[in-house]
């Protein structure tokens, strides 16, 4: 009888430990306007974001996580270069892995909006080299033209149009 209560914190601590803190990122254009939000939640099977953008070119944009957590704008040249903790090359397609930092492009609506819900595979919030949540930061960032999903570095989708610095926590309203 003793042991029940131990047995049962031993049960419990799974739960306990489990769970990261979500996070969340604001885009900002070149003009320092929000264009957009973007929540993370690590969940089974991979990192869950979800992403809402408005007054955006219409049309898709390679979209990706950055490796600095910086968004100066105009250029946003200071989020560096993608994600890549595991040294791969770039692109969904690219025979030699892809960036932990590539998604699928997105695809912003005539009215220039856009909502993506997306798993990120190999990347995640708690502690370690593929966590978003680095010493130096991370950024969601927006290009203006469509990833060709197999070019190393970038995919050819051109110039930085929105930045969001990855950061621990929810979103305010």
């Amino acid at each position: 009888m003793t042991l029940r209560p131990a047995f049962a914190l031993a049960a419990l601590l799974p739960f306990a430990a489990a769970a990261a803190p979500p996070a969340h990122a604001r885009l900002v254009d070149a003009k320092g306007q929000e264009v957009g939000k973007a929540s993370f939640v690590q969940e089974d099977g991979g990192l869950k974001m979800e992403l809402m953008v408005a007054n955006l070119p219409p049309g898709k944009h390679g979209f990706h996580v950055h490796a600095v957590g910086k968004c100066d704008p105009p250029d946003f040249k200071s989020a560096g270069a993608h994600f890549n903790p595991g040294a791969k090359k770039h692109g969904r397609h690219n025979p030699e892995g892809m960036h932990a930092g590539d998604l699928a492009n997105l695809e912003v609506k005539p009215d220039g909006r856009a909502r993506e819900l997306v798993t990120l595979k190999g990347v995640s919030l708690g502690a370690g080299p593929d966590s978003l949540l680095q010493p130096a930061g991370t950024a969601l960032v927006v290009h203006a033209d469509p990833d060709d999903e197999k070019t190393d570095p970038s995919g050819n989708s051109g110039a930085r149009i929105a930045c969001g610095v990855i950061e621990k926590g929810s979103a305010a309203p």
